[in-house]
Parts: structure tokens; sequence; C-alpha cells
């Protein structure tokens, strides 16, 4: 069923899907919706997750660069950046990291895997998942100039968060609850805007050689996963959403961190 609602340009439309997305994006306190948003209000705030996520992005970023001036090492600011990001967004992506590794990790029936992915628990898939990811990211950023790191996180935050709408126009809701199925199906429109912003912020940040080479390979890593949990799942949930966030955006880094010295 689609849910999706017309393009609004107006300004106040804007304002309201940036609020509606960082208050599901964050931790930051925002003011709520005085009524319920209307159905699929959810599915077109997906065009600005990419602006949310540029100042994510940058937050990280500057706690990176202000541990480099204080003296810290490189491993360490890369850890403190991580972290803060974190704690800008509760973990959220990271959480469905761990529990779409749980889940896609056993050999089960698509519904056994959807309740595993469900259980608030970790498990040792998870564990591993969210260590080896983390270990990645942490060895890209040590390998990008500091003074560069504020831009190169503000620019795959954006460019990660422009999945979510493509996942969920490629995929179909893997449950009939949740996230994913009360989101909507975002229209067109909406993903042509998030897309071309994280695209925007990835190509002025990298240069056309290496952010095109960035984006193709977070492409590649986005596929992959929508591959995936077609097969295991049989469609996305909220926890496929932040897992592909977290495998596209250390596959992003990579890339932008390759040949650096």
């Amino acid at each position: 069923m689609r849910t999706d609602t017309p393009e609004d340009f107006r300004p106040a439309a804007w304002l309201a899907d940036l609020r509606r997305a960082g208050q599901l994006l964050t931790r930051i306190p925002l003011p709520g919706d005085t009524e319920a948003p209307p159905p699929g209000a959810l599915a077109r705030a997906l065009r600005v997750f990419p602006l949310v996520g540029a100042l994510l992005g940058l937050g990280s970023g500057l706690v990176l660069l202000a541990a480099h001036l204080l003296g810290l090492p490189s491993p360490a600011g890369a850890l403190l950046a991580l972290g803060a990001g974190m704690v800008l967004t509760g973990a959220l992506h990271e959480d469905g990291l761990a529990d779409t590794a749980d889940g896609f990790g056993v050999r089960r029936s698509a519904a056994e895997r959807l309740a595993i992915m469900r259980d608030s628990r970790i498990g040792t898939f998870g564990v591993l998942a969210l260590g080896v990811v983390l270990a990645i990211k942490v060895g890209a950023l040590a390998a990008i100039d500091p003074w560069l790191a504020p831009a190169a996180l503000a620019a795959t935050g954006a460019a990660s968060r422009a999945v979510f709408p493509a996942l969920a126009i490629i995929l179909q809701p893997a449950r009939r609850d949740g996230l994913g199925a009360g989101m909507g199906r975002p229209s067109a429109a909406t993903l042509a805007i998030a897309v071309a912003l994280g695209t925007t912020a990835m190509l002025a940040t990298a240069g056309p050689a290496r952010g095109a080479m960035a984006l193709g390979a977070g492409a590649a890593a986005m596929l992959a996963m929508a591959w995936l949990a077609r097969r295991q799942v049989g469609g996305y949930t909220g926890d496929v959403l932040g897992a592909t966030q977290q495998v596209t955006e250390m596959v992003m880094l990579l890339t932008m961190a390759a040949g650096r010295p």
C-alpha cells in the first residue's frame, strides 16, 4: 500500500520535514507535532535525511578535529568522533546493524529471523558486526587529514542517509508493522532530492574523482544490502535501514581514505 504524499516545497513543509527527520534520527530534543502527521509524512521527510546526516557528521568531525588540536593520537580522536555521533543519534543505526547481523547470521526462516531482529538482546553476530564496522571506520578516519575530517564525515553522513528512500523504493516492508511499514513508500521526487543532496555533499567535499568513487562504492554496498535483505527476510525493516546506512558509510569512508598519506 502506498502512503506517500505529494511533494510540498513551501518553507513550512521543509521545516516540518526537518523536524520529523531530526526527531527520528537524533536524540536532540525537538518540538513535536501538535497533531498526528498526515499519512506518508515521514516518507516525504526522507528527502531531508541527508541534511540531518550532514549535520550529525559535521558534529562528529569537529570532535575529531578538537582531539587532534589537543594532541591526541589519531585512533583516539576517531573513536571520540564516532562516540559523539552515537550520543547524538542514540546509536540508532548501530543498533540496527547489530540486530540485522543477529537475524541474518542464523539459518532460520524469514519469520524467525525477523523475531530475532526484534529481540533487544544482542548476540554474537551483532557484537562482531559492530566491532568490525567500528574498527574499519576508526582505521579510515585515522588515515584522513584531521582538518578534512569534519567535511568528510559530513559528506558520508549525508550520502549514507540517501539510502533510506532508495531501499524503501527498491524493497517492500518485511513486516506489516514497525518503522519500515509505518514509514510509507517515498515518491520518486523524494528519492531524487535525497540523492541530489547526498551526491552534492560528497562531490563538493571529496572532489569529482574520489567523490564519484566513494558514491559508486556506497551504491554498490547499498545494492548488496538490498539483495541480502530480500533474500533473508523478504524486504526491509527499520533495522535493515540502519544497517545499510552503517555499511554504506563505512565503505565510503574507506574509499575516501584510500591512497591518503
